[in-house]
């Protein structure tokens, strides 16, 4: 990534919008129609691994109880399709679910209502629109958009519809997050003068498959399917298929994975749509295995509060090198901060007596305020299940019964992250200072 040129970043934009426009789908589907009894009944679209380790889980655990039903599993794999059905079926005493080649057939079929998409980064946006113009409710995993032809496409039709989305920033659903949005939004913390965000790991394996890329034969696929609105002349490989996150278009890394979660909070904290400016440096400096994508990095986003006038940065850095330090994501104010790791609010680099006297000023202290009495959010992988996945999928499906579209984590903030995605991966890719035209939708690079 780090020797793309300005030229390849546009060319990879045209041919996505490109792809938007023969979206299979061009006029919206009638609403659904419940199957017995009221219950909602679901695909999966991408036996991915954070499919059935997280997203199933979480949806099973709830099915029962709100009247759901898992019918189709809807992979372009062979080997997936085939497989993972059966395995669901014994793993959570179930019928078994159909297993269906692509979503041309899947909505053909009239016993689906709803989709969870769990496929490859640059895929969820499209299938969300897809699935929509189908008539579908969604679940769409993060990050939504990673160029803005899909982000515009998808605010456009999914916006403009009656089906209930969300998208899996599952910090929106989780109580400690949920509780500091209420601080903040009390008015008690003050204005943000800076947030720092990290999120660090040492783990060379981390993305790469190595034991499962033998497996994966382009006879049993389709590769043309799999790149979607994508460059349609990248010859198959496996890796790039299995091990997307380390390839350039089909995602951004350590953007696309793990700042997408974190920015995400910025917006949602502060009603701000997007940042006003973006800068970026990094690289690929230690995992150097054919992997495209930086191993470490660190934005600088500046931010501008439109209510206020005032601004503020968050300064964010994420490296695969080297754990120390872990997740991060801390608020400062001038009383003092509001930190995410620790799930405290403290007077810490407040400003203190001695220090206003000086200028005629009063001390300004935060009072310590307790968000939650649990530790922060973990850097591992995800393997399993976990509480904020769970609440977030809940919300979901609470919201698809009562046909409710204003979810935790609606089209609006899926195409706010989406912004401040493509903002960061331009700066990426054109080493350039990068901000956003609002009128226009567009990218901006100076």
């Amino acid at each position: 990534m780090s020797k793309t040129t300005r030229r390849d970043f546009m060319r990879t934009t045209a041919a996505a919008t490109a792809g938007v426009a023969a979206t299979r789908l061009n006029v919206l589907q009638p609403g659904r129609v419940l199957g017995a009894n009221g219950r909602v009944r679901v695909a999966l679209v991408g036996a991915s691994d954070r499919t059935m380790s997280s997203l199933l889980p979480a949806f099973q655990t709830y099915a029962k109880e709100l009247n759901f039903e898992l019918v189709a599993v809807c992979d372009i794999w062979k080997k997936r399709r085939e497989e993972v059905p059966g395995q669901i079926a014994k793993n959570y005493g179930i019928t078994t679910p159909a297993g269906v080649r692509n979503t041309d057939e899947l909505y053909d079929r009239k016993d689906i209502d709803a989709v969870i998409i769990g496929t490859a980064d640059f895929q969820h946006a499209y299938h969300a629109i897809e699935a929509v113009r189908a008539g579908k409710d969604v679940y769409a995993e993060k990050p939504f958009a990673n160029v803005m032809s899909d982000a515009n496409e998808a605010l456009k039709v999914i916006g403009g519809s009656d089906r209930v989305f969300q998208v899996g920033t599952q910090r929106r659903s989780t109580d400690s997050y949920m509780r500091a949005k209420e601080y903040l939004d009390s008015g008690k913390f003050g204005d943000i003068v800076m947030a720092e965000m990290t999120w660090n790991v040492n783990q060379p394996g981390r993305w790469r498959r190595p034991n499962v890329v033998p497996l994966l034969k382009q006879e049993d696929t389709d590769w043309k399917r799999y790149l979607i609105n994508r460059d349609p002349k990248i010859p198959f490989d496996a890796r790039k298929y299995l091990e997307f996150r380390l390839f350039w278009p089909f995602s951004s890394g350590i953007p696309d994975q793990w700042m997408v979660h974190q920015i995400d909070t910025v917006h949602w904290f502060t009603g701000i749509s997007h940042p006003r400016s973006v800068v970026v440096n990094g690289g690929l400096y230690l995992w150097k295995d054919g992997r495209q994508n930086w191993d470490t990095m660190t934005a600088v986003f500046d931010y501008l509060n439109p209510k206020t006038d005032k601004a503020f940065q968050v300064l964010y850095s994420s490296r695969m090198t080297n754990e120390a330090g872990g997740v991060k994501e801390i608020y400062y104010a001038n009383g003092g901060t509001l930190n995410l790791d620790t799930n405290k609010v403290t007077a810490e680099g407040g400003l203190k007596d001695n220090m206003a006297r000086q200028m005629g000023m009063k001390a300004n202290q935060l009072e310590s305020y307790s968000l939650s009495d649990e530790a922060g959010i973990e850097t591992s992988a995800n393997t399993g299940v976990d509480k904020q996945t769970l609440a977030h999928m809940r919300n979901w499906m609470d919201c698809v019964q009562k046909r409710n579209r204003k979810t935790n984590a609606d089209i609006h903030a899926a195409y706010n992250h989406s912004v401040a995605l493509c903002m960061t991966i331009a700066a990426i890719q054109t080493g350039k200072r990068v901000t956003f035209d609002d009128k226009k939708q567009e990218v901006v690079v100076s």
